[in-house]
């Protein structure tokens, strides 16, 4: 899955709930992790900047999403109880702003719009033509000085973590955001096919890890009365438009912009993607992919799994397999998700692309141009990368959502058995924001305690199997070359979502596959990964 312009991607779920989903087990004693950042100020460097202490911020606005767990148990960050705490501790207060309705329609009006809050937490790479055009038209600032004099923690962590400053800059240098990072790249992997092991079981079959195995087990589910109602109404697969990949990949074909031996190419228009398509349409003739997969929604899908109906689909390793087994175990103890590999075509093989985040995916927080105190603000959100900051913004607050066990942070039941009955995501919610909601480093000893079943970690290691070569790296482009490349695009994508669907149901026959790419050529498709293809080799000169 490209993560270079994920905005022409069909991605329904944001970049702030994979970070939420996300599992992992490493020693947050690494460098990698901010527990080794010094707090006390240390600035260095030439700076046009000047150099002094700056105090925190009196008051900021701050422009956020919040995400449906957040939303269930907040009226807005104020009440969380990890921004309680900050206040106490810097003596800021924030005016959160978060956007009704549709997040990428409210940020687009608050871009056109004339008054631009202090802070703006967002995915920059999904903005037209990307975070320097956004820098260029005097939207938001570059940080790059302003970190060096008042950031100490998160310029210590730069220095120590070289590969993540390659990843969070342009390809000038800039910085345009104070960065949202998952590092540890195990605790990424939080993606993936989910199918039914008691269902499996009942079949006497194995989980699949290749295309062949896949029809088998989804032939015996169609074919057997795997719920026991005495009806056929089970539903083998439910595909999701935004995670084709996870099918596509087994014949070494993205979905998007890929790589193939260092080169840059689109999947959709490659000779193999036509195969890709014939199982998938045969599939779909036979029923063993859910006819109304285009108009599944989530809760719909929620419905088709307790209801015991589905038998695979691609989803997360909380929302997914901890969600679903957390609801029905309790009354059926035999139900049981497991995550199978990424699949292949021929037994033995590797998939090249699986569904991690990449640690830098484009979301942070930019101070904008509209800010009058840009040197106290840096500080502010500096505190996220200090020792006492990445616990309280990964964790919460100490004694009550977690306490120090052995020199590591430890959830308490307030997280994981929560008295009033909230899901873990939504009692984390009511405390930190841990699922990416703002500018900090990911610590993995999140994800390894709120995701703790057998089949969580499992799954994660299954997912983890895939080797992510084929997935392009955090590329870049210029403004000249974004205009470009959206204008582009933005017709290709169309075209595209429009036919794969219509291949994939049967609507149009795979027989005009080459009519298809030739239409898709004639967009000017060569010239987007030419593009793709000189940020590439930008990125892989970076230092």
């Amino acid at each position: 899955m490209s993560n270079s312009r994920k905005r022409f991607h069909v991605l329904p779920v944001s970049a702030a709930l994979l970070a939420a989903l996300a599992t992992g087990c490493t020693d947050t004693s690494k460098s990698n992790q901010p527990g080794n950042v010094s707090p006390s100020p240390s600035a260095g460097g030439s700076s046009e900047v000047t150099k002094k202490e700056a105090a925190y911020p009196a008051a900021l606005s701050y422009w956020v999403a919040m995400n449906s767990d957040e939303k269930a148990v907040n009226k807005d960050y104020n009440d969380m109880a990890m921004y309680k705490e900050l206040e106490k501790r810097t003596g800021t207060k924030v005016e959160f702003q978060h956007p009704a309705g549709t997040a990428a329609d409210q940020f687009n009006l608050l871009l056109a719009g004339n008054k631009l809050p202090d802070v703006i937490y967002w995915n920059w790479r999904d903005i037209p033509r990307g975070p320097g055009a956004a820098i260029q038209d005097k939207t938001i600032l570059r940080l790059n000085e302003l970190i060096d004099s008042y950031a100490p923690n998160f310029k210590k962590y730069l220095q120590d973590n070289p590969e993540m400053k390659k990843a969070i800059t342009l390809d000038d240098g800039t910085i345009y955001a104070m960065p949202f990072l998952t590092p540890d790249q195990e605790a990424a992997s939080f993606l993936g096919p989910i199918i039914r092991k008691d269902w499996l079981d009942k079949a006497k079959l194995q989980s699949p890890t290749t295309i062949d195995e896949w029809y088998t087990a989804l032939k015996a589910f169609k074919a057997t009365d795997m719920n026991g109602n005495g009806k056929n109404d089970e539903i083998p697969l439910l595909l999701d438009q935004g995670y084709l990949e996870a099918w596509s990949s087994a014949w070494g074909v993205g979905t998007s912009f890929y790589l193939d031996n260092g080169k840059v190419k689109y999947g959709p228009t490659q000779p193999v993607f036509k195969e890709f398509l014939k199982t998938m349409n045969q599939w779909y003739a036979e029923k063993l992919i859910d006819n109304d997969y285009l108009v599944t929604d989530g809760k719909l899908r929620d419905s088709k799994v307790t209801s015991q109906q589905l038998g695979a689909l691609v989803g997360y390793v909380g929302s997914g397999i901890g969600k679903y087994m957390d609801a029905m175990t309790p009354n059926d103890p035999n139900f049981e998700l497991v995550g199978a590999p990424f699949p292949v075509l021929k037994a033995g093989d590797k998939n090249n692309f699986g569904m991690s985040n990449l640690p830098f995916i484009g979301s942070g927080a930019a101070i904008t141009t509209a800010s009058k105190n840009p040197e106290q603000i840096i500080k502010w959100l500096d505190y996220a990368y200090s020792r006492e900051g990445s616990l309280l913004f990964n964790f919460g607050t100490e004694g009550v959502s977690y306490k120090m066990e052995n020199g590591k942070p430890k959830f308490t039941d307030t997280i994981l058995k929560n008295p009033d009955k909230l899901s873990i995501s939504q009692a984390l919610a009511k405390f930190a924001v841990s699922n990416g909601q703002g500018p900090f480093v990911y610590d993995s000893g999140v994800g390894s305690q709120v995701a703790a079943r057998p089949q969580q970690a499992a799954a994660k290691k299954a997912w983890g199997l895939a080797t992510g070569t084929g997935r392009l790296p955090g590329v870049t482009l210029t403004v000249e070359e974004g205009a470009k490349f959206d204008t582009i695009m933005g017709d290709v994508n169309t075209y595209y979502k429009e036919m794969i669907n219509k291949f994939i149901m049967g609507i149009e026959k795979t027989d005009k596959f080459d009519e298809y790419v030739k239409k898709i050529q004639s967009m000017n498709i060569d010239e987007a990964v030419k593009i793709q293809q000189a940020a590439l080799d930008r990125y892989n000169q970076r230092k």
